[in-house]
């Protein structure tokens, strides 16, 4: 089996069986983004406690590729303070342009790697990354 062949099945392995899709309490930390180039769209919800994010989950519609990353994201993120999980996002951000980085958090998130040779694709990896920053800032603020 080649690598790509491997990275489709595990991308393709988190769109139909996705991690922590669902809801939490109306108390825990809301964000909705959408992409309007696609339509993708995203609701993250995360439940942070002392600066740590205990639960995060998603809904939402889109590509195998931003779901597969949301489902990526949220188990990559739990049980981290929200300066982990910042650092985790920006570290996204830079893999995903195509700079070489290694994730010891979650080698799943790897098989994203071909997605940079696709501009258009990136906005939809990054879609659920994106609502965890503006999730941190909203948290941050208060």
């Amino acid at each position: 089996m080649q690598l790509d062949d491997l990275y489709r099945r595990v991308i393709m392995d988190h769109y139909k069986n996705p991690r922590n899709r669902g809801t939490l309490d109306e108390d825990a930390v809301t964000v909705n983004l959408n992409n309007p180039t696609c339509g993708d769209r995203i609701t993250l919800q995360m439940e942070i406690q002392d600066g740590i994010v205990k639960q995060a989950k998603f809904t939402g519609e889109g590509c195998s590729i931003s779901m597969s990353s949301a489902s990526m994201m949220t188990e990559a993120v739990q049980g981290k303070s929200l300066d982990e999980a910042l650092a985790l996002a920006e570290k996204f951000s830079s893999f995903i342009k195509g700079e070489p980085t290694e994730f010891d958090e979650l080698e799943d998130i790897e098989s994203l790697a071909g997605v940079s040779k696709f501009p258009a694709r990136i906005k939809c990896a990054t879609l659920s990354w994106n609502a965890l920053r503006k999730g941190i800032e909203l948290e941050k603020r208060q």
